[in-house]
C-alpha cells in the first residue's frame, strides 16, 4: 500500500505537471515530424508507466528535448529512404525504433547498467545536453519565421538567409510574444506555468485576428489504437537504421533520465534506484511506441514543478498522465488552432533552458583539457551525430585521464582509494588536543580529485556524524578536473547546509588556482579557512572548541 501513497501535495503536484507538460507534448510532437498527438500520447503512456514502475517516485516523465531531436532525426532519415517521403509509408518501422529503445532500458536495468551512467564526465555531460539545446533553438528559427524547418542543423545554416527573405510577419511576432510572456509571467505570478499562459494568449490573439499562419492542424479524439500491423510489414532495408536509432534512443534516454533523477534527489532529500528507473522508463517507452507515441525521459522542468507544487510520490506521476487523457478527449479540437510560431517559441525557451551557463562561465578557468572536450561534444552533437558525440567525449576523456595518471605515476604520486570518512585512519602528524578531536572530523584526500572519483565523495559526504568541523587533507591531491571541482563545491555546500564548517590544509597549486577561479575560495570557502599547515588548522580550532 505505501507504493501509492497519496497527499494533497501529488494531486497537485500532478494536475501542475500535467498543465505544463500540455504544451510541451504538443511542441516536441510538432517538432519531430509525427503531429502533436505524437507527443500527446508519449507523454501520457511514458509518464503513467515510468510513475508506477520506475525508481524515481517524484519523477515525470515525458518527451524531452534530447529525445525528440534523436526521434527526429530518425524520422528524417526513414523519410529519406521511403519510396513517397510519407510518414505513413515508414510508420512501422519508426514505431520499431521506438519500442526497440524501450525494450533495450529494460534490459540496462535488468543488467544494472545504469549504476554505471554516473561515471560519464562533466564536460561531456555539458557539451552533449549543451549541443541539444543549440539543435532545438537551430530547429526553430524556422517555424519562427512562419517556414516549415530543414530535417539538419546544416541545412539550417544553408537556407536560413533565403529564409529570411519571406518571413511570415506575424509569425515572428508571435513567436516573440510567446517568449516575453514566457520569461515575464514569472514575474507576477509562479501560480500558473507561464508556458500555459503564453500558448492560451497567444492562440487566442491568433484565432481574434484571424492571420494566415500555420497552425497544428487536426489532433485524432480519442485514445490512440495499438500499431501491430506495421511492425509486420517493416521493409528488411530499414534494419540497421533500426537498431542504431533504439540503441541511441536507449543510451539517451538512460542519460537523460537519471540526470533528472539526480536533481529529483538533491530537491527531496531522497535516493532514486537507477537500475529501477531504467526498467520504468524502458516499459513506458516501449508503450508509447506501441501506440505511437514519442519516447521520451525524465523531464528535469516537469519534476521540479511537480515537487514545488508537492509532489512526493508516484501517484503524482499517474495524475499527471490522466490530466493530459482529460484534455485529450475534451480540447484536441482547439488544439488544432494552435500557431506553430507559438510552438516554436515555447522551444526556443526549452532550448536556451537545456544550455549549462555554469559550464560556458567557467570555459577559461576550468583545465582546457576539460574546455575542449566541452566543445568538441557540443560541435558534434549540433552538426554530426549524438551518440558519435557522447563516444568522442569519452574517449578524449578516458585518454587525458591516463595520461595525467601517467604523468603522476612519474612523479611518484600514490594513488588510492579515499575510504570509508568516519573509519580512516589519521597520519603520522595527526596530534590534536581532546576538546578539537571530538568537534573535528578529518577527510584525508588521498591522489587526484578526478570524475571517476566525484560520485563517491559526494555520497559519502551524506554520511557524517554531527559534528562541528570537517578538516580536508588535500596535500596529497595533485589535480582536480571540472567534475571534481564541482563534486566538492556539492559536498562543500552540503556540509555548510548542516552547520558544518569545512577548513582545508596544505592545497597544492593546481586545486588551488581552480578553486580559486571558480570562486569556491573565497565564495564558499574564506581564506581564513585555507591553512598552510594541518597543525596550524589545530592550534585555530583550539579557540574555536573551548
Amino acid at each position: 500500500m505505501n507504493r501509492f501513497k497519496f497527499t494533497k501535495g501529488d494531486f497537485f503536484g500532478g494536475l501542475t505537471a500535467g498543465i505544463v507538460a500540455l504544451p510541451l507534448a504538443l511542441a516536441f510532437g510538432v517538432q519531430s515530424g509525427l503531429g502533436a498527438a505524437a507527443g500527446l500520447y508519449g507523454a501520457i503512456f511514458l509518464g503513467f508507466f515510468a510513475a508506477v514502475f520506475g525508481g524515481t517516485p517524484s519523477q515525470i516523465s515525458g518527451p524531452t528535448g534530447p529525445m525528440t531531436v534523436v526521434s527526429a532525426a530518425t524520422i528524417a532519415v526513414f523519410l529519406g529512404q521511403s519510396a513517397d517521403g510519407n510518414v505513413q509509408s515508414v510508420l512501422g518501422a519508426i514505431i520499431a525504433s521506438f519500442v526497440l529503445a524501450g525494450i533495450l532500458q529494460v534490459v540496462m536495468g535488468i543488467f544494472k547498467i545504469g549504476s554505471l551512467i554516473k561515471y560519464i564526465p562533466y564536460p561531456v555531460i555539458s557539451g552533449f545536453m549543451s549541443g541539444i539545446g543549440v539543435i532545438i533553438i537551430l530547429l526553430q528559427l524556422f517555424p519562427a519565421i512562419g517556414q516549415p524547418s530543414p530535417r539538419t542543423t546544416i541545412d539550417v545554416v544553408k537556407e536560413i538567409i533565403p529564409a529570411l527573405q519571406n518571413i511570415n510577419t506575424w509569425a515572428i511576432l508571435y513567436a516573440g510574444l510567446t517568449i516575453l510572456i514566457i520569461y515575464l509571467f514569472p514575474k507576477i505570478t509562479r501560480a500558473i506555468p507561464s508556458t500555459l499562459v503564453a500558448l492560451l494568449i497567444v492562440t487566442g490573439l491568433s484565432v481574434f485576428l484571424d492571420n494566415a499562419v500555420p497552425v497544428i492542424g487536426d489532433i485524432p479524439s480519442g485514445l490512440p489504437e495499438i500499431k501491430l500491423a506495421g511492425l509486420l510489414t517493416i521493409d528488411s532495408k530499414f534494419y540497421t537504421i533500426i537498431l542504431e536509432a533504439g540503441a541511441t534512443l536507449a543510451a539517451l534516454g538512460a542519460i537523460d533520465s537519471l540526470l533528472t533523477s539526480v536533481v529529483a534527489d538533491n530537491v527531496t532529500k531522497t535516493k532514486h534506484n537507477s537500475n529501477k528507473e531504467l526498467i520504468g522508463q524502458g516499459i513506458g517507452n516501449f508503450i508509447a511506441g506501441l501506440f505511437g507515441g514519442l519516447p521520451g525521459a525524465g523531464a528535469t522542468m516537469r519534476t521540479l514543478v511537480n515537487i514545488r507544487s508537492g509532489g512526493r510520490n508516484r501517484i503524482s506521476g499517474v495524475i499527471h498522465a490522466l490530466v493530459l487523457v482529460i484534455i485529450l478527449l475534451g480540447a484536441g479540437k482547439y488544439a488544432a488552432l494552435i500557431p506553430k510560431s507559438v510552438l516554436a517559441g515555447i522551444l526556443i525557451t526549452v532550448g536556451i533552458g537545456i544550455l549549462d551557463y555554469k559550464g560556458f562561465k567557467h570555459i577559461n578557468k576550468v583545465p582546457k583539457a576539460d574546455a575542449a572536450i566541452m566543445v568538441i561534444v557540443l560541435l558534434v552533437t549540433v552538426f554530426l551525430d549524438l551518440l558519435v558525440a557522447v563516444a568522442i567525449g569519452m574517449v578524449m576523456a578516458a585518454f587525458l585521464f591516463m595520461k595525467k595518471m601517467s604523468d603522476i605515476t612519474e612523479e611518484k604520486t600514490k594513488i588510492t582509494d579515499i575510504g570509508e570518512l568516519q573509519q580512516e585512519q589519521g597520519w603520522s602528524d595527526e596530534d590534536m588536543p581532546d576538546n578539537v578531536r571530538k568537534n573535528v572530523l578529518v577527510k584525508h584526500l588521498d591522489g587526484p580529485l578526478f570524475f571517476g572519483f566525484a560520485s563517491g565523495f559526494t555520497e559519502k559526504v551524506a554520511t557524517l556524524r554531527d559534528i562541528k568541523f570537517v578538516i580536508i587533507r588535500m596535500k596529497k591531491v595533485p589535480f582536480i578536473d571540472q567534475t571534481g571541482l564541482y563534486a566538492l563545491e556539492d559536498a562543500i555546500l552540503s556540509l555548510e547546509q548542516k552547520g558544518i564548517n569545512v577548513l582545508l590544509t596544505s592545497l597544492q597549486d593546481q586545486p588551488r588556482i581552480q578553486m580559486e577561479k571558480i570562486n569556491i575560495i573565497p565564495g564558499l570557502i574564506s581564506k581564513e579557512n585555507v591553512f598552510e599547515k594541518f597543525s596550524d588548522c589545530v592550534e585555530w580550532l583550539r579557540d574555536k572548541c573551548e
